[in-house]
Parts: structure tokens; C-alpha cells; sequence
């Protein structure tokens, strides 16, 4: 059975993965930190597969412990998502995000060449894209100046890639794109778990449902969008873990020195209200949110093009945003 290393595997997208991994028949090792995690992940993985998952607690900017990954499995390929992503502590210390998610990068790079791991599905982000001129965002839409250092951490650790996958370093590549994860595992068993204030907003949805926030604040109504609050493209956790199983896949038939990109989104945007709006309707709460100013930096619409990950790896999203909406709800009652 193929061994797929995923570090940052016990984290919101990497456990979700996880899962899909084990359907697919591919068994995950998981490294992790734990610093923007919770082991109980883990015991709550078990339950869903009925059986224990490997686990390594490890930075994986830290080589040793990857070797000793090594020394105890072969492995057949590594899915990458361990950084710091909080884009407000990005911008207050750049340098710890600049040190961690591009030098976990460099690391884990030397580590595959030394051990002839071959495969690498990375985790990046449509953050590239800033604030595009024309929606939807396609593959080829010329990527911007990042709007903050977490965005240009995945730019250049992009541009690492394609330079070294042109070295003939004998590595094959799929960049994902992804857009904004929500939901949770339909068992409610895993889900999205920010530790102190939330970054996203279904988190800060979900918490003020339950009594944890007071309020919800809703930053700007008087954009150019339907509603007047920005738009974005929410994907399904499980959508997105099922995109990574398949770039894996698809991976594996294809020449050494092998690098795209793919956005993985539903090809919709939805408004910050609308989700808010549907929250309420497919739960049947009502939420207290406020208006408030404009939040400097953000984005005010974007959304995927997915045509090219429909047709080339045959992935479409199977769930809608009632559907994250009710996931995310009862993921945030079994806390």
C-alpha cells in the first residue's frame, strides 16, 4: 500500500484528507506540531476509519524527524500543508511566516531528493491572484502582488517549484488553488478547529451561534456586490480533501519534471451575507451580526474558473453551501 506523508495531516484540510486517503485505498503517515491543532484529531480520526493512523508529532521544518519518517516507512509521496496561515499575524510578523512556510518548503524538497520521493501535491492558494480584474479567476490569470506576506509566502513557494521542478530534480507537481474551505465531516466527528480567535468566517459564524462570541461583525456593506459585502468561493472540506486524492492520482502516471496548478473551488462566489443568510435558514437560528467598517486588505469578490480541474482530473464539487452550512453547525454542537 502507498504511503503518503502529510504534513500538517492532524490540522482543518490535512485530517479531512486523511480520510479520503484511507477510501482510496492509500495509507496516510501524519506529521504535525500540533500548533494549530489538537491531538484529539487524531482519537476522533480512529473513530471515523475504525482503526489508528500513523501519527509523528514534528515541525517539519526540522529534517531529523523526517529522516526518521524515512528510516520507519517508504514513502510514496508527500501532500504538504503544514504553515502558519493567519494572513492579520502575517503582516505584524512577517519573518516567522517567511522562515516557516517557505523554509518547511526547502526542507521537505531536499528531503525528497535525498530518499527518491517523487510526488508532491502542495498546498497554495487564491490568494495569489489578489484582486483580480476579471472573474472568474482561471489558471492563467496573471497571479498579483500579494496582499499580505501569508499571500506572498505561497507565490514564491510556487515559484520554488517550478524552478526546481525545471531542474530536473526528478520530482512531479500539483500546485491546488484552493478558495475558502468550510464545513466539516458529515459524522460531525472533525471539522475546522481555530485555536484562539478565528481567521475565517464560518468559524466566527458557528461560535456566535453557540454563545462563544457575542456578535458577528460583517466588514462593509457598500462594495459593488450584490449585497454590498464581498464575495467569495466556499468549498466543502470533503470537496477539497477529494481534490487532493485525485491530484495524487493523476500524478502518478505522468513524467518526471510534471508541474500544473488547479483551482479547486465550486465556481460560484457567494456573498458574506448569503452565508450568514443561509446559515440562519438551514439551521433555523438567527445569528447577531453587526455591520462594520471596511477591513483594509480584503479582497471585495473572487471566484474559480473550474473548467480545468472539472475535465483534466475529473473532480467537481458534490456539496452545496446548505450543505457546509449544516456540517460546519453540527461539527461546532459536538465541542
Amino acid at each position: 500500500m502507498n504511503k503518503i506523508l502529510i504534513t500538517g495531516g492532524a490540522g482543518y484540510i490535512g485530517s479531512h484528507t486523511a480520510v479520503e486517503l484511507v477510501k482510496a485505498g492509500l495509507e496516510p503517515i501524519i506529521l504535525d506540531d500540533l500548533s494549530n491543532s489538537n491531538e484529539k484529531v487524531l482519537d476522533r480520526l480512529e473513530e471515523i476509519l475504525e482503526r489508528k493512523l500513523t501519527f509523528y508529532k514534528g515541525d517539519c521544518n526540522d529534517r531529523s524527524i523526517l529522516d526518521q519518517i524515512s528510516k520507519d516507512h517508504k514513502i510514496s509521496g508527500v501532500i504538504h500543508f503544514a504553515a502558519f496561515k493567519a494572513v492579520g499575524e502575517s503582516t505584524e510578523q512577517p519573518l516567522k511566516y517567511y522562515s516557516n512556510n517557505i523554509g518547511s518548503l526547502l526542507v521537505l524538497l531536499d528531503f525528497m531528493k535525498e530518499n527518491s520521493i517523487s510526488d508532491l501535491v502542495f498546498s497554495s492558494s487564491c490568494t495569489v491572484y489578489g484582486q483580480p480584474d476579471v472573474l472568474p479567476v482561471t489558471e492563467s490569470t496573471p497571479r498579483k502582488d500579494a496582499e499580505s506576506p501569508y499571500g506572498n509566502t505561497k507565490k514564491i513557494c510556487e515559484d520554488i517549484l517550478v524552478d526546481y521542478v525545471k531542474s530536473k530534480a526528478g520530482i512531479r507537481v500539483i500546485a491546488l488553488r484552493y478558495f475558502n474551505p468550510v464545513g466539516a465531516h458529515p459524522s460531525g466527528k472533525i471539522g475546522e478547529l481555530p485555536i484562539g480567535k478565528p481567521n475565517n468566517l464560518v468559524p466566527f459564524i458557528t461560535q456566535t451561534a453557540a454563545g462563544i462570541r457575542e456578535k458577528l461583525t460583517v466588514f462593509g456593506d457598500d462594495y459593488d456586490t450584490p449585497d454590498g459585502s464581498c464575495v467569495r468561493d466556499f468549498i466543502h472540506v470533503m470537496d477539497l480533501a477529494d481534490a487532493h486524492v485525485k491530484a495524487f492520482t493523476y500524478l502518478n502516471d505522468k513524467p518526471s519534471g510534471f508541474y500544473d496548478v488547479f483551482n479547486v473551488g465550486t465556481g460560484n462566489g457567494n456573498t458574506v451575507l448569503e452565508v450568514i443568510h443561509t446559515f440562519e435558514r438551514v439551521n433555523d437560528l438567527k445569528l447577531n451580526y453587526e455591520i462594520g467598517p471596511r477591513r483594509a486588505g480584503d479582497v471585495v469578490k473572487i471566484w474559480a474558473d473550474t473548467k480545468k480541474i472539472n475535465s483534466v482530473l475529473g473532480w467537481k464539487p458534490s456539496k452545496t453551501l446548505e450543505d457546509s452550512m449544516r456540517d460546519s453547525w453540527n461539527w461546532q454542537k459536538g465541542l
